[in-house]
């Protein structure tokens, strides 16, 4: 095996056809032909097999004994081919930055950082599961469009699966982000993540990294990358083509906008869930539109952020502020029928700091726990109120219960999500000191993770 990971087998198949990881090419098999594009075969795959990018953007595997001919049809990708006709939406308006039409030797830089899941992963055919395996420069490799997009400059900073991901790698992946913004070398920051954690990571850098210059966007995958329906190929180009292309920074999450292979939507970091386990459209923006949705270097910005607080991409690196410190000792309760009031008295006892309750409906939860709240407020605990509801807002001044909570302490928290809540206390007990402080921060505004508007289509 190379360096660059190819096998000896596929580098001499290569140098007899004149054919290079990236051309386009026509296969002769003894039964078949193919048309595709030749991506590389992972480091931990067999000798004997190819690996063929289709048009419609599945991945086929072609045994090498069976091969009869490779004819090259182009090499690589043209970098001028003229994108389709665009995704229209009513509460969208779109552009094409005609001051950023690079040419292939003018490409913007994109910093490609790795931390694991589903889009760093491949089959493992030994037990039928995913294991983690690629490499940041192997997932870069294996889409070969990204060439025609940006001089990506890619890095592993963690190799985990999400739910693996815990504050203290939010505080690494934040100082690293800021040292390759204030190095000036990029255009923006790709994060590539797994997605059952990735939007409580897309909060924690919304909150530790404000007044960015440059775009930062989250992709992960529901389908490992050597899956022939991998939706990772796409939701990386589409990534890329925001962070090269919008006008706006901040932190973002990009993935598919349907379940089709024709839109990418790109999220605010604190507006942003997972909703579904498997399907490609899993993840939704709550209670706004998705900030943007991607077509081939097409970019259609939401009608709706004019309501909310962006800054246009910006060469003032002085501006940026930077505090990636996040405390544990945070929980997240979920009140139901039944719910075991001493949860409460646990956390206290743990010496939690703040406890985020996700209430029903307007943010209730049973009389039976007024006292553990009483107890848990008595000893300097801060208890905040979210809504277990995934739309709307929290409102404790409708119901006698809901104002019994206000009196007894609760700091209702609007429409912010559970998640979000979670991931900002976590992040005021990490930089703030004074309760006043966390109180304030925490009922303000800082990184979109209010919304004055909800949606109501």
């Amino acid at each position: 095996m190379t360096t660059d990971g190819n096998h000896i087998k596929l580098e001499e198949l290569f140098k007899k056809s004149n054919v290079k990881i990236g051309d386009s090419v026509m296969i002769e098999t003894n039964n078949a032909t193919h048309v595709g594009i030749l991506i590389p075969r992972y480091e931990y795959a067999d000798a004997n097999h190819l690996v063929l990018k289709l048009k419609s953007g599945y991945n086929i595997g072609i045994k090498i004994a069976k091969i009869k001919s490779i004819k090259k049809i182009t090499e690589k990708l043209d970098a001028n081919m003229k994108p389709d006709t665009y995704y229209k939406h009513k509460d969208y308006f779109s552009y094409k930055n005609t001051d950023q039409n690079f040419s292939q030797t003018q490409l913007p830089n994109l910093s490609l950082l790795s931390t694991g899941g589903t889009i760093s992963s491949k089959i493992d055919y030994r037990t039928g599961g995913v294991m983690a395996a690629l490499t940041a420069k192997e997932l870069n490799d294996s889409i070969p469009e990204l060439t025609s997009i940006a001089n990506i400059d890619p890095e592993v900073v963690l190799s985990e699966y999400s739910e693996n991901i815990k504050p203290e790698h939010w505080s690494l992946i934040a100082r690293k982000v800021s040292n390759k913004i204030l190095s000036g070398k990029y255009d923006g920051i790709i994060v590539s993540h797994g997605t059952d954690t990735m939007h409580y990571t897309s909060a924690a850098l919304s909150f530790a990294l404000q007044k960015l210059p440059i775009p930062v966007v989250l992709v992960g995958a529901q389908r490992s990358s050597d899956r022939p329906s991998s939706d990772a190929s796409l939701n990386l180009i589409g990534a890329c083509t925001f962070a090269t292309r919008s006008k706006f920074s901040g932190v973002f999450v990009a993935m598919h906008y349907s379940i089709s292979d024709e839109v990418i939507a790109c999220h605010i970091g604190t507006r942003v869930r997972k909703n579904h386990t498997s399907r490609r459209d899993a993840f939704h923006s709550i209670d706004v539109y998705p900030f943007s949705l991607i077509k081939k270097d097409r970019i259609e910005i939401s009608r709706q952020y004019t309501d909310l607080k962006f800054q246009e991409r910006n060469k003032n690196l002085e501006s940026m502020v930077v505090r990636p410190n996040f405390e544990n000792k945070v929980s997240l309760l979920k009140f139901y029928p039944g719910f075991d009031c001493r949860m409460i008295d646990y956390c206290v006892d743990l010496g939690h700091r703040a406890i985020i309750l996700e209430g029903t409906g307007l943010g209730h939860i049973n009389k039976e726990c007024f006292s553990q709240i009483k107890n848990a407020v008595d000893k300097g605990i801060i208890i905040f109120m979210t809504s277990q509801c995934i739309w709307g807002r929290t409102a404790l001044t409708v119901y006698d219960t809901g104002r019994d909570l206000l009196n007894l302490g609760v700091i209702p928290l609007s429409n912010m999500t559970s998640e979000t809540a979670l991931v900002k206390a976590m992040w005021c007990f990490g930089n703030f000191r004074e309760e006043n402080e966390v109180i304030k921060t925490m009922t303000s505004n800082i990184a979109n993770e209010f919304t004055n508007r909800i949606l109501v289509d």
